[in-house]
């Protein structure tokens, strides 16, 4: 058994100073099959730790249901086995690009702006998911022959808000459930957030991509003693549907590192592998200085331009951070494993050969339907991802008048009539054409991920306003929610009553089927298709878009099985063609 400690100036090991050289990767943004390969990745890249997030949204999808808790422990036993020291950071606030950054959307519509604070009601389920939680992270300490060396309060509290109780509750909280190795928090280098953020005896560290020398000044006004370290160096970035795709110069990001480590600090690569938010958990941002703006929303690959990729294999600042590394390793680095295997025989086309309009899909798969005087939120439907179609009669006869979404979040795909009348966003409500009475209108209203980050965090989904016809509200909204883990039962797919499509394909769920020879990594292409989901086999791999600048899903090996396999896709919009190409 060993012991990890925080001295005046330097981590220690039974008292050796140690330098902690940590990547970020994310257990449940990796197929479990991969995690070996990935963290023998970091290992070879140079890296002693490992650390991951806990998305409490996950495992705990509505209160009291938990759904594979344990896999963390299992994680963590993986990052043993690699020979790598693990920081846990278990929230309960995670942000990370992951929907409502990691918190529970029945906790957040429940609390509103109450949420992550000493508020009873937010702190009594905190307390119950970490109580359910911890064990397995207690069980993997250092002192009791496991990788765990130091544990998160909060994450980046100073950049949210000042209630320093909760703070101290929370570490309290930690040390109740059996947490005893020690505790830190991080934050941006800037006074205001240091000051909302840090806790009394507890481990302050900062986050930045450059210019660590002036960062840490600023963390030496805060803390005169204790250990160095960017807990979040960010080597890359991650993208937003529409926007250009970020990249960063690996010579750039590798001279930063070496900033980092001439200081003598310690490090965290945010990210060293970025996975994927596979299943529609994509989080989603606000634009502008305050994060009160526009919704961006970010894609499915969460790859960050990192040192290794998405699929698992080096790049070129991989290489050069393996160079940088290597000066403060003892001995020689690991070799690189091999890359998993990739989809052999060349490219496969899966025709698309059965459809179900998706009026039927939600019949079927969805709620029940509600009739109230105004539209119900999602989170009120009970749907955390996915769609809710909302009804509404305008009285007549009346003359044309401008018709609007008001609260609209986030999409709008609108048909008055049978008609498609437009699709609307938040920022532009009101449809072009006005609406004459009598008339029906159907809004599908889809997610496009939850706020992760900044004040508007745990805000509702869909429309939450109301329907105006001028500025008359119209009452009696029937609304249906499709809940994206719906798919997750396949027989309820199977049994959908499905027809031949015709192309250019309407809105619904193709199915369809594809042979593979071997097995391995893939990409999957949507030529032509608009917006939506895809499953394979019953896995889903995320959401496309049209948009950009994402142009293919990532498609895990594990996924595909030799001869037969299936997918789904579910066209919010529109498809060009018939077919789905896996490269």
């Amino acid at each position: 058994m060993a012991e990890f400690t925080v001295g005046d100036r330097d981590f220690l090991v039974d008292g050796r100073p140690v330098r902690l050289l940590s990547g970020a990767l994310h257990y449940f943004r990796v197929r479990e099959e991969l995690w070996p390969h990935r963290l023998r990745m970091l290992r070879a890249m140079g890296l002693n730790c490992v650390e991951t997030y806990v998305p409490w949204n996950l495992h705990e999808p509505a209160p009291g249901r938990y759904a594979d808790v344990g896999a963390l422990g299992r994680f963590l036993d993986v990052a043993a086995g690699a020979g790598l020291w693990a920081i846990v950071r278990p929230g309960p606030y995670i942000c990370a690009e992951w929907d409502n950054g990691g918190l529970p959307h029945w906790l957040t519509v429940a609390v509103g702006a109450r949420v992550r604070t000493g508020d009873p009601e937010f702190l009594g389920p905190v307390e119950r998911w970490l109580r359910r939680l911890l064990p397995q992270v207690v069980s993997r300490q250092i002192g009791r022959g496991g990788p765990v060396i130091m544990v998160q309060v909060e994450n980046e509290y100073g950049s949210y808000g000042s209630d320093l109780p909760y703070l101290s509750s929370l570490a309290a909280l930690l040390r109740d459930c059996g947490i005893e190795v020690p505790l830190f928090t991080s934050d941006g280098p800037e006074d205001h957030m240091l000051t909302g953020g840090s806790v009394p005896g507890v481990l302050a560290t900062v986050n930045f991509g450059s210019g660590a020398r002036a960062a840490f000044r600023t963390l030496r006004e805060h803390r005169a003693d204790g250990p160095l370290m960017c807990m979040e160096f960010w080597c890359g970035w991650f993208d937003h549907w529409g926007a250009a795709h970020a990249v960063r110069d690996p010579a750039d990001a590798a001279a930063a590192l070496r900033e980092i480590l001439e200081c003598g600090a310690s490090v965290n690569i945010y990210m060293a592998h970025g996975g994927t938010s596979f299943a529609g958990r994509a989080g989603a941002n606000r634009a502008g200085a305050l994060h009160d703006g526009a919704l961006e929303p970010d894609v499915t690959s969460y790859d960050y331009d990192a040192p290794v990729d998405e699929a698992g294999r080096p790049t070129e600042k991989f290489w050069l951070f393996r160079e940088v590394l290597g000066r403060y390793q003892e001995g020689p680095l690991p070799e690189v494993p091999p890359a998993p295997p990739v989809l052999a025989g060349g490219p496969v086309r899966a025709e698309l050969t059965g459809w179900a309009p998706l009026d039927e899909v939600i019949d079927a798969l969805g709620g029940p339907e509600t009739r109230t005087p105004v539209p119900p939120s999602f989170d009120e439907l009970g749907v955390d991802r996915g769609l809710v179609r909302y009804r509404v009669s305008v009285p007549g006869p009346r003359r044309p008048y401008p018709l609007t979404l008001a609260g609209l979040r986030d999409l709008a795909v609108v048909h008055v009539d049978g008609v498609r009348a437009g699709v609307l966003r938040e920022e532009d409500p009101v449809l072009a054409e006005p609406v004459a009475g009598p008339a029906e209108v159907e809004a599908w209203v889809e997610s496009l991920g939850r706020v992760n980050y900044g004040p508007r965090t745990g805000e509702a989904k869909g429309v939450t306003g109301g329907f105006l016809h001028e500025r008359q509200y119209l009452h009696g909204v029937r609304a249906r929610g499709l809940r994206l883990d719906a798919f997750d039962d396949a027989a309820a797919v199977a049994a959908l009553p499905l027809r031949a499509p015709s192309w250019p394909g309407a809105r619904g769920l193709y199915l369809g089927s594809f042979d593979v020879v071997s097995p391995g990594d893939a990409r999957l292409w949507l030529p032509g298709w608009t917006r939506g989901f895809v499953w394979v086999n019953g896995f889903c791999l995320g959401r496309y878009w049209a948009v950009g600048p994402q142009e293919s899903l990532y498609v895990p090996g594990p996924v595909l099985r030799a001869r037969s396999n299936e997918v789904w896709v579910l066209e919010l919009e529109g498809a060009g063609e018939g077919h789905v190409r896996l490269t």
